[in-house]
């Protein structure tokens, strides 16, 4: 780790290093310096996670994001837990090798606050809905 953490667009830029454990999780003071890069973000624990809860106007639009962070984790192989419901969906990071936060955490969250930025455009805009969907 470095003595200061990157810049939140620096941080987003990173992709995740595979963390093979035996290293010691991220102090608090070192959590405290990173959480300064991606707002909205709380530390757990002590400190042994982030989170963050995101707000939608509905149910669609919650669970479209929920998909979208769990498609992030499987690419960048560093997985959130998701809960998300009508009008909401909270993501958590921690490494679980160490049980405890690493840079990887906060890489993860400012690319996910770089999605909650982007506008909103259904799955279906563009595409031809499947078959199943009937118009009303």
């Amino acid at each position: 780790m470095t003595d200061h953490p990157p810049a939140a667009r620096d941080l987003a830029a990173k992709t995740c290093e595979p963390c093979r454990g035996g290293i010691p999780p991220m102090d608090r003071a070192m959590a405290d310096f990173y959480l300064v890069q991606v707002p909205g973000w709380t530390l757990k624990g002590d400190p042994d996670r982030i989170e963050r809860d995101f707000r939608f106007p509905d149910f669609v639009q919650a669970q479209a994001f929920a998909m979208q962070v769990g498609n992030l984790c499987e690419a960048e192989g560093h997985h959130a837990e998701i809960r998300h419901g009508w009008g909401h969906c909270s993501v958590a990071f921690w490494t679980h090798k160490i049980n405890g936060l690493h840079e990887n955490d906060f890489v993860m969250a400012a690319k996910v606050n770089g999605m909650a930025d982007a506008p909103y455009a259904p799955a279906s805009v563009g595409t031809e809905p499947p078959p199943y969907v009937q118009e009303a």
